[in-house]
């Protein structure tokens, strides 16, 4: 069975850090983007930042110069590297990846949530 398994949220003070992992498992033949996501109290889930299997990475504005994203390919994870965290960071964080299962089949798997709390 594949799935993503999250790890490394947490309660941090503001302008601490943080570091998530994801690791995919299961039948996987080949995985493309990776990406983390975040999904605040009564809002929709919002891009935080995406990676490509090459390594290109894209991010939320609210994000870019404090968060990081790499991933490892061997390993089948991604990671997020969040510095100087803010309260209104404050949300459940979903690893979300684009997989192959075969040469023909492909689909987007979710991880079951991290919650980060950013206190003031």
């Amino acid at each position: 069975q594949l799935q993503l398994v999250e790890s490394g949220g947490g309660l941090v003070q503001a302008g601490g850090s943080l570091r998530l992992s994801c690791a995919a498992s299961g039948s996987i033949f080949n995985i493309n983007t990776m990406g983390w996501y975040h999904q605040a109290p009564g809002k929709q889930r919002e891009l935080v930042a995406t990676i490509t299997r090459a390594g290109s990475t894209n991010y939320a504005d609210s994000v870019k110069g404090r968060f990081t994203i790499s991933r490892d390919n061997a390993k089948n994870t991604v990671y997020l590297q969040m510095n100087s965290l803010k309260p209104e960071d404050t949300a459940v964080y979903y690893c979300n990846a684009h997989i192959w299962t075969s040469w023909f089949a492909q689909s987007d798997y979710w991880g079951q949530g991290t919650q980060v709390t950013v206190s003031s």
